[in-house]
């Protein structure tokens, strides 16, 4: 799997100001981060595009209002992908495509599709734990991530932090307020 390219924490400094629940809540950073370690091992089992799976685990639930039912997050999150697409989205139009599909069908229940979407949705399918629900294999799409669901689930279900991906998240933030280009996004962590 490729390195990704994107620059994950000027991303994420740019979509949590308007992210309105709680960072450490049932659909915030903890969670983008463990769907982006589901992903990464569902890409190295499966071949599918990192960089798409990637920046999925960080915007399909980036625009949540609500922490239960809240129709239509999946769409708004891929329309803040698509108004950043240029100045930090950086992807073909063909992968664009399939992540602001991703985004916006997430919740549909969908198994079938691009690779690329499957990854995707099983990445955010395998952490339903953090809710208290098991994922079923008949509801993932890859049979790499009907492997991964015994490994996931116990981290979910045990909120575990991915603590290696929040701290080169952390220390790109470090590195942006020491050069003063943190404050709107200090207001959106407070």
């Amino acid at each position: 799997m490729p390195p990704v390219r994107h620059d994950l924490p000027a991303i994420l400094k740019a979509i949590l100001p308007g992210y309105t629940l709680p960072h450490d809540g049932t659909h915030g950073l903890t969670h983008w981060t463990r769907v982006l370690e589901n992903g990464q091992r569902l890409c190295r089992a499966t071949g599918a595009d990192a960089e798409v799976v990637t920046l999925f685990a960080i915007f399909h639930d980036a625009r949540r209002v609500n922490e239960y039912r809240d129709d239509g997050h999946g769409h708004r999150g891929a329309e803040l992908a698509a108004s950043l697409r240029g100045d930090l989205i950086h992807l073909p139009d063909r992968e664009f495509e399939l992540l602001y599909e991703s985004c916006r069908l997430h919740t549909d229940g969908i198994t079938t599709g691009d690779l690329e979407m499957q990854v995707c949705w099983d990445s955010d399918r395998l952490d339903l734990g953090r809710v208290g629900i098991r994922p079923r294999s008949t509801r993932l799409c890859t049979t790499a991530a009907h492997d991964l669901i015994d490994w996931a689930h116990e981290r979910a279900e045990r909120e575990h932090v991915p603590t290696q991906v929040l701290a080169a998240f952390y220390r790109r933030y470090r590195e942006l307020r020491n050069e003063g280009q943190l404050s709107v996004w200090e207001q959106g962590a407070a």
